[in-house]
């Protein structure tokens, strides 16, 4: 059961994201960018109130996703994309992109902290970050 609305646009939208945002650490970093978009649909707190869809999760600004602003995401999904689109849509959840609302590519290390947000992991290139239960109840499913 999918645990966001979503249309066939919509899965296509999300998979388009997931490769621009994470091609590079293969379809595993991938889904870890749709588990966190798919949090920020689910969340209603922090930078998320007024997200509502794909859509709006997708091209939120400001705070939104880098790869928006990039002419490699505005290429057609392919099938693959959007088959791990789906996946993450019906509720498939991996670590450390669980809970997290945001992800970012460092230099270096993963700093503890992001934006006041905590450290949960990384996977390859990116660093996750999530916030506490008491602050997203709706994003710990």
């Amino acid at each position: 059961m999918a645990v966001v609305a979503h249309t066939d646009k919509d899965i296509a939208l999300l998979g388009r994201l997931m490769r621009a945002e994470a091609e590079g650490d293969g379809q595993l970093g991938m889904l870890m960018v749709g588990n966190t978009g798919v949090n920020r649909v689910i969340a209603d707190c922090l930078d998320f109130t007024d997200i509502r869809n794909i859509n709006d999760m997708v091209f939120q600004s400001p705070g939104g996703f880098e790869a928006t602003q990039k002419g490699y995401f505005y290429q057609r999904a392919r099938e693959a994309d959007k088959r791990l689109a789906r996946r993450t849509i019906q509720g498939e959840r991996q670590h450390p992109a669980t809970n997290s609302l945001w992800f970012f590519m460092p230099a270096g290390n993963c700093p503890a902290q992001w934006f006041d947000q905590w450290n949960v992991g990384r996977y390859k290139s990116h660093c996750f970050y999530a916030p506490t239960q008491s602050d997203c109840p709706r994003v710990f499913r």
